[in-house]
């Protein structure tokens, strides 16, 4: 994943693999220009594709996008930090997400 985070906003984060959903807390995400890291209770295996949607707080606009977990460490008993790195996100969205990031 790039080293630079995207400075951008969001209210809420939602991650969705299979039968799991999560909702995330702003400040347990750190999106990147590729992918995304979050902090979860739930571990997940590497490989595991995913789906996420951004909401921002200014205007309720959404981004989503497809992943795949490319990283997972640490246990039950504190969580674990999960890396995601973007395998297809349409111009739409990645336009959207470039905007949010410039506000």
């Amino acid at each position: 994943m790039s080293a630079r985070k995207a400075d951008v906003s969001f209210d809420r984060v939602t991650v969705q693999a299979r039968q799991t959903q999560l909702s995330l807390a702003p400040d347990s995400v750190l999106i990147r220009k590729n992918g995304i890291e979050f902090h979860s209770p739930t571990a997940f295996p590497t490989w595991t594709e995913m789906t996420l949607s951004l909401q921002s707080p200014q205007d309720g606009t959404k981004v989503n996008c497809c992943g795949v977990v490319i990283a997972c460490s640490g246990n039950r008993h504190s969580g674990y930090q999960v890396a995601m790195v973007f395998t297809s996100m349409s111009r739409q969205a990645e336009a959207r997400l470039s905007t949010l990031a410039d506000a």
